[in-house]
């Protein structure tokens, strides 16, 4: 466990150096370009061949986002040192339980956990500890953390990133995007020690053990309650009627999109549906000549969307003009639904940055800042060390948060 006194040793705060060497670009997997498995003797085959492997599994996902409907994986990469890189096709197999035992068994080296277990979760795979390298980067005071730049910096490698954003549901996938993917988790082992050394150095390598078991036992995320809000450019719709044209825009477009398995923007974008709240469009024609109508998907299901505007027009039905809230005022609030939470939370991040900048920890890395709001808002009704890290226990803050931070923040907001 962590020290709480804070006065680590200077080496322990320093950044990577910003000065680089000329990288060496890293063009192919050193084994040649996986094959695609697809099949379930293939599938068979690659387990076997990681069953025989060591170490860790380097594991990532490609998606299709902006192309299908939801988050799903459409191409899994696994790596394991003994035994290669494999490329599975989860979208043509029928059962992925001879990989899902394996791989449940296992620890994981992921870039960016949190973007790649929802989706992996949806196949029924978890590991049984990970490694987050993305995460473990912020924690070492890394300015930037794309799997690019960290190569870059610590192994001295240039990954090409040109398909990132391709259409992962593709069929056949092209060899070049094949190339790509296999080169994601071609050195995340290596990345992983290097990484790991330099917070060994800084002393913080308790820290990310004790982050990474957190990340792994997150939930995955779960829809709003009204997700419609979340339409680009609603704050600006003023009245309940023209929320409600807007929301059967909005759940017409996402029925249609799910039954056809496409992202819900590829049939009609965000101001397109603004713009024909603004218009409120009656028939056919008259929708054509709203800005974003104008497309083949978008003619095509011209009649669908004129009906969702005339049930937002009938409906009774009118939502209100603002989302109810759960939980605390935003902080721009607090100085006048409650002074003493403003004065204690002004006090507070006051120790969050001089923390931080200690450590060479971002602030909301530090402490989650809903928690930080959370403990300042309701406070103990007996300001101590203990009686904060018994708060900050509560809400969720790991033990080496609580340590580093504890007691300064008791003494803050006793003082605030």
């Amino acid at each position: 466990m962590p020290n709480s006194d804070s006065s680590a040793p200077a080496s322990s705060t320093t950044a990577p150096e910003a000065d680089q060497p000329v990288l060496t670009p890293l063009t192919e997997p050193r084994d040649g370009i996986p094959e695609v498995i697809d099949t379930a003797p293939a599938l068979r085959r690659a387990v076997r061949a990681l069953e025989a492997g060591t170490g860790d599994l380097a594991v990532d996902t490609e998606r299709a986002s902006g192309f299908r409907y939801g988050q799903r994986a459409f191409l899994l990469q696994i790596r394991r040192e003994g035994s290669g890189t494999w490329l599975v096709d989860p979208e043509t197999l029928d059962d992925l339980s001879p990989l899902r035992t394996f791989v449940n068994a296992q620890p994981w080296i992921l870039h960016a956990a949190t973007q790649d277990l929802p989706c992996l979760h949806e196949l029924g795979m978890s590991p049984t500890a990970l490694f987050d390298t993305e995460l473990a980067g912020r924690l070492a005071g890394f300015p930037r953390v794309s799997l690019g730049t960290m190569v870059g910096e610590l192994l001295g490698l240039q990954l090409a990133k040109e398909h990132s954003a391709v259409d992962w549901s593709t069929r056949p996938l092209p060899e070049s995007w094949l190339n790509y993917a296999a080169l994601d988790v071609e050195v995340l082992e290596e990345l992983r020690q290097a990484i790991t050394a330099t917070l060994e150095e800084q002393g913080k390598l308790e820290f990310a053990i004790q982050e990474f078991e957190h990340e792994r036992n997150l939930p995955d995320p779960v829809p709003a309650d009204t997700p419609w809000r979340k339409l680009s450019g609603i704050h600006k719709l003023k009245s309940r009627r023209n929320l409600a044209i807007a929301r059967e825009l909005w759940l017409s477009r996402e029925s249609l999109a799910r039954s056809r398995d496409v992202a819900p923007g590829r049939l009609i974008p965000d101001r397109a549906i603004m713009a024909a709240v603004e218009k409120r469009a009656t028939s056919v024609p008259a929708l054509l000549q709203i800005p974003g109508f104008h497309t083949r998907n978008a003619k095509r299901d011209a009649a669908r969307w004129v009906d969702a505007i005339q049930r937002g027009q009938s409906t009774k039905d009118l939502p209100d003009l603002r989302a109810s809230k759960t939980g605390l005022p935003h902080p721009r609030a607090w100085a006048e639904k409650n002074p003493a939470a403003a004065n204690r939370l002004e006090a507070a991040k006051l120790v969050i940055n001089e923390v931080s900048e200690h450590w060479n920890i971002p602030g909301e890395n530090l402490l989650t800042p809903k928690y930080l709001r959370e403990l300042c808002w309701n406070a103990p009704t007996r300001i101590s060390e203990t009686s904060v890290r018994e708060k900050l226990q509560t809400l969720g803050a790991r033990a080496w948060q609580r340590d580093l931070i504890s007691a300064k923040l008791a003494e803050a907001l006793k003082q605030s």
